[in-house]
């Protein structure tokens, strides 16, 4: 009896609760690996060589397009563990990454297209600062099949966050924790390193409508607009539409800074085109749309936007729905001033 009852009590792994939850086959075999590339990566950054192949620069010092940060060896190693795991499984046709110029196209055969940031924050690396991998996932467009294979693999990648079947992020920090939403609700999962198991710890995750932080570089605050800095002067002063002062948290790992603002709630955001439409944004969107918030580029709907180039940027903010809001009230948000900064 005692044996029953700690079975039924014991929380479910990922795909178990992606099973319980009626998720398609196809999708529970493309998360399973998805998950597998997440643990690998998470062993990497946490190695005892991870501070010298985040310094080092990729591929031998060659430009690389715009709109794309310059690699390094952990990001393109992170990139190829997953594009490994994409290959294996036999369930991806087009798999778009923020390491690559164009998007990939994987088997004539996989039902889905993936779109990632391998290893967000990998500059934090070598001061131990968390990091991540961010991810989305939509169906393969069938009407394109009969275009040629690099033009369908770039318009299977520029879908909008709209038609996002899923997406997710794993952070990985004190614990690593797999944050997804498949459209029924945003779900965290810890990895427990006795079993090797995602299991649920987080589940239909409610970012508060209402928090107490912001997160922001605010030592750009001479470099905002008026609105931007007028926002930020009211609340965290407790003059704004919540009469408590607000503090300020910031990482500067994507993230991270998110996944606190899932669980406490207010406001994370990069108020520069600076954060990429279709591996950062549309993702955590939707995870946040999932979790009853907002995501926004300070005027509309992230999802709501189509994307028109791969490594598309924009202002990015998230968080709780009351608190995106206020924020958007104010109306000039977006920081159009962008000197080049080093950090």
């Amino acid at each position: 009896m005692a044996a029953a009852t700690a079975a039924a009590e014991t929380p479910p792994t990922l795909l178990e609760y992606m099973g319980q939850a009626g998720a398609a086959d196809d999708l529970v075999v493309l998360v399973a690996h998805v998950q597998s590339a997440c643990k690998r990566i998470a062993a990497l950054v946490a190695s005892p060589g991870n501070a010298e192949l985040s310094r080092g620069k990729a591929g031998g010092g060659v430009a690389v397009a715009a709109g794309r940060d310059a690699p390094k060896p952990l990001d393109e190693l992170s990139n190829e563990i997953i594009l490994s795991s994409l290959r294996r499984s036999g369930k991806v046709a087009v798999m778009a990454s923020e390491e690559n110029d164009l998007p990939i196209w994987v088997s004539n055969d996989g039902p889905y297209v993936v779109v990632t940031d391998p290893l967000d924050g990998s500059r934090n690396i070598e001061v131990s600062i968390p990091t991540g991998t961010i991810f989305g996932i939509y169906n393969r467009l069938a009407e394109l099949d009969h275009l040629p294979e690099e033009e369908r693999a770039q318009l299977n990648s520029l879908q909008s966050g709209t038609h996002l079947v899923a997406s997710g992020y794993v952070l990985y920090s004190s614990a690593t924790i797999f944050c997804i939403s498949f459209g029924a609700g945003t779900h965290g999962f810890t990895l427990d390193h006795l079993t090797g198991e995602f299991v649920l710890t987080h589940p239909s995750i409610q970012i508060p409508p209402r928090g107490q932080i912001y997160s922001v570089n605010d030592a750009r605050y001479f470099d905002w607009p008026e609105g931007l800095r007028k926002y930020i002067d009211t609340i965290r002063q407790g003059k704004g539409q919540h009469p408590k002062k607000y503090s300020a948290r910031y990482v500067c790992s994507l993230v991270a800074d998110f996944h606190r603002t899932l669980i406490y709630g207010g406001v994370a955001m990069n108020p520069r085109d600076h954060l990429r439409l279709v591996y950062e944004a549309n993702p955590l969107s939707f995870l946040a749309e999932q979790a009853g918030g907002r995501g926004s580029d300070g005027k509309s709907r992230i999802l709501s936007i189509q994307p028109v180039k791969l490594h598309q940027r924009l202002p990015l903010f998230l968080g709780g729905m009351e608190d995106m809001l206020e924020l958007e009230s104010y109306g000039d948000v977006q920081q159009k001033v962008n000197p080049g900064y080093e950090v």
